[in-house]
C-alpha cells in the first residue's frame, strides 16, 4: 500500500518543459548559430549530458554566458506564459487526505519559486527538492533517494509521478514504482519500464487504489 508520492514538477504539476526549450533553442541559434532539433535535444536531456553538448566547439567560458541568457529567457517565458495544468490544486487536495506528498526537480530554486510563487501547489507538499538539494540530477536515482529519506519511508511505500524518461530513469534506478503522465512534449519518449500509466493526474487515484 503506497503511502507517499513523490511528485516531478515540470510537466506533471506545471507546463513548462516546452519554454525550457524555446529559451535553450533560442541561446544555442544565438549565441553558436545552432539550430537544435526537438529530437536532438530531447535525446540531451534524456541523457542527462546538458544541451550545450549541441554546439560542441563552444569553450566553457562561453557556454557560461549562454547558459545564464538562456535562463534569462526561461524566466521570461515563466513570467508571461500561462505554466497552469487544469484541476492539479484539487487533485492534490484530495490526494493529501490520504498521501503524504514532495516534489523531486531538477529545476533550479529560484525558477521553481517563480513558478509557484502564486499556485498555491506547494501547499500540498511536505517538501521539495530542486537540483541545489542533491549532488547528481537525474537520470541518477539521488533525488528521488533523498526524498525517500526525507520521508523516512519504504520503497514499497512510495510511488513516483513522472512525465519524462529522464525522470522515469532516476526512478528505476532508485528501485521506486513510477506512474507516467501523459504529456505530449514527451509523449515519443521510451516509458516501457513503468509500472503504470495514466493521461492525467485526474486518474492517479484510482491507479494507486486499483494497481498498488
Amino acid at each position: 500500500m503506497k503511502k507517499y508520492i513523490l511528485f516531478d514538477n515540470d510537466g506533471v504539476l506545471v507546463e513548462t518543459e516546452e519554454l525550457y526549450f524555446k529559451a535553450s533553442k533560442r541561446a544555442l541559434k544565438e549565441f553558436f548559430d545552432v539550430d537544435v532539433s526537438f529530437e536532438h535535444y530531447m535525446k540531451l536531456m534524456t541523457d542527462g549530458n546538458g544541451v550545450w553538448l549541441a554546439a560542441p566547439n563552444a569553450t566553457q567560458d562561453e557556454i557560461v554566458i549562454a547558459r545564464n541568457k538562456r535562463d534569462e529567457y526561461y524566466q521570461e517565458f515563466l513570467k508571461s506564459e500561462n505554466l497552469a495544468i487544469d484541476g492539479v490544486l484539487e487533485i492534490l487536495e484530495k490526494l493529501s487526505k490520504k498521501y503524504k506528498m514532495g516534489i523531486v526537480t531538477t529545476s533550479r530554486r529560484v525558477d521553481f519559486e517563480l513558478i509557484h510563487a502564486n499556485s498555491g501547489i506547494t501547499n500540498f507538499m511536505e517538501f521539495v527538492l530542486c537540483v541545489e538539494d542533491y549532488k547528481r540530477a537525474k537520470p541518477y536515482p539521488d533525488p528521488y533517494l533523498k526524498g525517500l529519506k526525507l520521508f523516512n519511508a519504504k520503497k514499497e511505500e512510495t510511488v513516483i509521478v513522472e512525465d519524462s524518461q529522464r525522470g522515469l530513469i532516476s526512478a528505476n534506478q532508485a528501485n521506486i514504482d513510477c506512474i507516467i503522465v501523459h504529456n505530449e512534449f514527451t509523449k515519443t519518449q521510451d516509458f516501457s519500464t513503468a509500472q503504470g500509466f495514466i493521461k492525467n493526474l485526474n486518474d492517479l487515484e484510482e491507479i494507486l487504489q486499483k494497481e498498488f
